[in-house]
C-alpha cells in the first residue's frame, strides 16, 4: 500500500454531510482533532478521509479556523505547486477571455474558481492579489510563479489587508510582489474611462463585481438625473454621466475617492458634482431641501461584517431605502446594494421593501442581479453570492 504524500485528516463519524455532496468546505466540529491533527501547522496541505475511509481529495487545514478545510483537488495527495496553480490559472483566463474583450476583470475568485482563499483582480498588465487564509499564504511562492508564467504581469501588489486575515492568525501587509507600487492607475469597463487606487482603495482596488449594474443603470440614466450615493471612485455615476445623464451628483466619506472619481469625470469629459459628506446625513439634508433625483443608487459598505451585526445591520438597510426613495422623483428608479453576504438575500430585499413603504412610496422590483461573471459562484456554497443589487421603479 502506498505511503499518503500529505497528513491525512478524518472526519468523525456521520460527519461531511456538505463535503459528501461536493461542497468544498469542512467544519471543525466535523473533524477528529487528535493531538497529531491539532500539531499540524497552520495552512498545511492534507488529505481529507472519511470515517467510511473515502477519500475525498486534497485540502489545506488550520486548526484555528471555524473552516478548517477548504478543498483544492478532488484526489488525493494532489501535488500543490506551481504547475497545479498554473492549471487552475490557464484554466481562469480561457473563462475570462471568453467574456471580456479587455484585461480588466476578476481573473480569480476563490472557491468559484476552485482556489479558496485567493482573489486576484486584473487591470492589463498589473495583477492585484489578495489572499485571506493561512493556506494560501503558504502557497504565496507557487502561487506567484503560476501567475508570472501565465499572464506575466509587470506588477503584482499583495493587497493583503483583510480583516479576515485575522481569523487565519495572519498579519495584514500592503506590498509589491513585482515591479513597483503604483499611486493609482487607469482601468476600462463598459468603455469607461475609471482610476482606481491599488495600494490603498477598498478590497483589491477596484468593483469589478458591479461591472454589469453600472451598465444597466447608466442605460436608465439617460436624460436623467443621477445621485450616486457611495459613490467611491465613480462606478455608477461616470457611467451614467457618459451615457447621457443630465446631471450627475456624487457622494462619499472619503476624500481620496472623490479626487479618482472627478478625475474619471474629466476623463470621460462628464459634468459631475462630487461632495463629501456622510451619506445618512446627506440623504436626510436632500429630502428636507425637497431635492429629487430621476435615478437614486445607493451601494453602501458592509453594514453586516459579522453575523452578530445582523439586525443593527438590516435596521440600517431598512434607513438607507427609506432615505434615498425619499429623494427618489416619481416615476424615478432606485438601485440598493448589499455586499454584505451575512445578510440572506430574501432578508436584504424584506428589508428595503419596508424603508420604501415607510417613506410612502410604492415600488415594483424591475431587476435582482448580483456580482458579474468573473465573480463566480461554487453551485454548493450559495452563501458565497455575496453581492446583492435591487433596482425599483417607483410610483
Amino acid at each position: 500500500m502506498r505511503m499518503a504524500t500529505h497528513p491525512t485528516i478524518k472526519l468523525r463519524p456521520k460527519e461531511g454531510r456538505r463535503l459528501r455532496g461536493g461542497a468544498p468546505w469542512v467544519f471543525s466540529n466535523e473533524i477528529v482533532m487528535d493531538a497529531a491533527t491539532k500539531a499540524l501547522a497552520p495552512g498545511s496541505v492534507v488529505n481529507v478521509q472519511g470515517d467510511d475511509g473515502i477519500a475525498f481529495g486534497t485540502g489545506y487545514f488550520n486548526a484555528a479556523s471555524l473552516i478548517a478545510v477548504r478543498m483544492l483537488d478532488a484526489k488525493a495527495d494532489t501535488k500543490i505547486d506551481a504547475a497545479f496553480f498554473a492549471t487552475a490559472l490557464k484554466r481562469a483566463l480561457l473563462r475570462r477571455e471568453a467574456l471580456y474583450d479587455a484585461p480588466f476583470y476578476r481573473l480569480v475568485h476563490a472557491e468559484g474558481d476552485g482556489l479558496p482563499g485567493l482573489a486576484i483582480d486584473r487591470f492589463d498588465d498589473l495583477s492585484s492579489v489578495q489572499v485571506t487564509t493561512a493556506g494560501m499564504e503558504k502557497q504565496m511562492p507557487a502561487l506567484l510563479e503560476a501567475l508570472n508564467d501565465v499572464v506575466a504581469p509587470k506588477t503584482v501588489v499583495l493587497r493583503n489587508d483583510t480583516p479576515s486575515r485575522a481569523l487565519e492568525g495572519l498579519d495584514s501587509y500592503v506590498r509589491a510582489a513585482k515591479g513597483e507600487m503604483p499611486e493609482r492607475i487607469s482601468l476600462m469597463e463598459n468603455g469607461v474611462h475609471y482610476f482606481a487606487d491599488i495600494g490603498a482603495g477598498q478590497k483589491t482596488g477596484w468593483y469589478f463585481d458591479q461591472r454589469d449594474n453600472h451598465a444597466f443603470m447608466a442605460k436608465l440614466a439617460k436624460g436623467r438625473s443621477v445621485l450616486d450615493a457611495y459613490c467611491y471612485a465613480g462606478g455608477f455615476g461616470i457611467a451614467a454621466g457618459k451615457n447621457g445623464a443630465t446631471a450627475v451628483t456624487g457622494i462619499d466619506s472619503s476624500q481620496g475617492a472623490l479626487d479618482l472619481a472627478q478625475e474619471a469625470a474629466a476623463a470621460n469629459a462628464v459634468q459631475a458634482r462630487f461632495m463629501k459628506a456622510d451619506v445618512f446625513e446627506e440623504l436626510e439634508r436632500l429630502a428636507a431641501a425637497n431635492e429629487k433625483f430621476d435615478v437614486v443608487i445607493a451601494d453602501p459598505p458592509p453594514f453586516v461584517k459579522s453575523r452578530k451585526d445582523l439586525e443593527p445591520g438590516a435596521k440600517a438597510y431598512r434607513k438607507l431605502a427609506r432615505l434615498a426613495a425619499a429623494v427618489t422623483a416619481p416615476n424615478g428608479f432606485l438601485l440598493l446594494a448589499s455586499c454584505s453576504h451575512n445578510i440572506a438575500a430574501d432578508r436584504f430585499a424584506l428589508e428595503c421593501a419596508i424603508g420604501i413603504s415607510r417613506a410612502n412610496r410604492r415600488g415594483a422590483l424591475i431587476r435582482q442581479s448580483g456580482a458579474g461573471a468573473d465573480h463566480p459562484v461554487h453551485p454548493m456554497l450559495p452563501e458565497t453570492a455575496y453581492l446583492k443589487a435591487l433596482v425599483y421603479a417607483l410610483d
